[in-house]
């Protein structure tokens, strides 16, 4: 007979719980399920996303080193008027960058380095519009102190 109250009990016990509350036990197990699933995920957005914008500044500043680099060897070759344009996108997007402030692909130390090159932008733009030879030193010293400026004082190695 024990065993008989006992199967009772058991059982009035999970008929006496309103429905609403195993419903509202069971979706909170299954909220706590999805968060344990989401967390990971989260994380490694979070990463991916960190990762996308560490590579968003490496590509704009390889862009202007490129920019620069080709407009100097463009004048070497005798070719300004892709050398003129080249400088004008770049100057452009220094000043661009320059004026981002915290934004920037610059830390500050950089920025105050490379703010003078500015002040040669007509000189150098007006040289290469007038295809003057003397472009190509001038560029290829523009070019050494923006890489000095910015901390890439060593061109960059073709992979062998």
């Amino acid at each position: 007979m024990s065993d008989q109250g006992y199967a009772a009990t058991s059982s009035e016990r999970r008929i006496g719980v309103p429905l609403w509350k195993r419903l509202g036990v069971y979706a909170l197990i299954l909220v706590i399920g999805f968060l344990l699933g989401l967390l990971p995920m989260w994380l490694n957005a979070h990463r991916i996303a960190k990762d996308l914008e560490t590579t968003r500044v490496e590509l704009r500043r390889s862009q202007m080193r490129s920019a620069l680099s080709g407009a100097a060897i463009d004048a070497r070759r005798g070719d300004y008027e892709p050398a003129r344009k080249a400088m004008s996108d770049f100057f452009t997007v220094l000043n661009t960058e320059l004026d981002r402030a915290e934004d920037s692909t610059l830390d500050q130390t950089q920025r105050d380095a490379v703010r003078p090159l500015l002040t040669q932008r007509d000189e150098i733009i007006t040289l290469l519009a007038r295809n003057d030879p003397a472009a190509a030193d001038r560029l290829s010293n523009l070019d050494a102190a923006y890489r000095k400026a910015t901390g890439n004082a060593q061109p960059l190695s073709s992979p062998q």
